[in-house]
């Protein structure tokens, strides 16, 4: 199965701050499958499962541990033979752009993909949501946890919005190599 990690934190706080672009892309996959992500009972995660048209089920999760502690919850949810794709905001790119990768070894000092790794060790594919590097005078906390100005929100959401429809071909059977392409080339509209 694959499990696809929104990465973010809970609560109305951070809506729509930079930190909380792999789970604002995430949501929007559920919606292109009709479905939402929801929390069962007291658990520390909110998911949902869809399926491909061709019958292959994919799960969809977003982590409520907030971000530095996002892998606590994969024991729960990953066994042996899944596939993971964790989608996270990312500085080193501009905002709007769009990365896809089949793994890495670095967290880039990403926190979030720092308790993912240490869950995953074996590895998992990345997709980065760029929201570009702080400002002078701006810490890299402030920066993430900040909501963009209107033209950076603009550019997020397109590329929120692609990452969506790539994931959405990803899942359908489109090669991830393609998907890879479209997504790595995507320039924001």
């Amino acid at each position: 199965m694959l499990v696809v990690f929104g990465l973010g934190n809970p609560g109305s706080k951070y809506e729509g701050t930079r930190h909380n672009a792999g789970v604002e892309t995430l949501e929007r996959l559920a919606a292109s499958y009709h479905a939402r992500l929801v929390r069962r009972c007291l658990s520390s995660y909110r998911t949902c499962v869809v399926e491909s048209a061709r019958g292959e089920r994919v799960r969809l999760v977003f982590p409520l541990t907030y971000m530095n502690d996002s892998g606590r919850v994969v024991p729960r949810l990953v066994s042996g033979g899944d596939r993971v794709l964790v989608i996270c905001d990312q500085m080193d790119l501009p905002a709007g752009r769009l990365r896809l990768r089949a793994g890495g070894t670095s967290s880039a000092g990403h926190n979030g993909l720092k308790s993912m790794m240490q869950a995953l060790p074996d590895g998992f594919e990345r997709l980065y949501i760029g929201v570009g590097r702080p400002g002078d005078g701006v810490s890299v906390i402030d920066h993430v946890l900040s909501r963009p100005d209107e033209e950076d929100r603009r550019l997020i959401d397109a590329a929120e919005a692609e990452a969506a429809e790539g994931l959405r071909l990803l899942i359908e059977g489109e090669d991830f190599q393609k998907v890879v392409q479209r997504l790595n080339s995507f320039r924001g509209r």
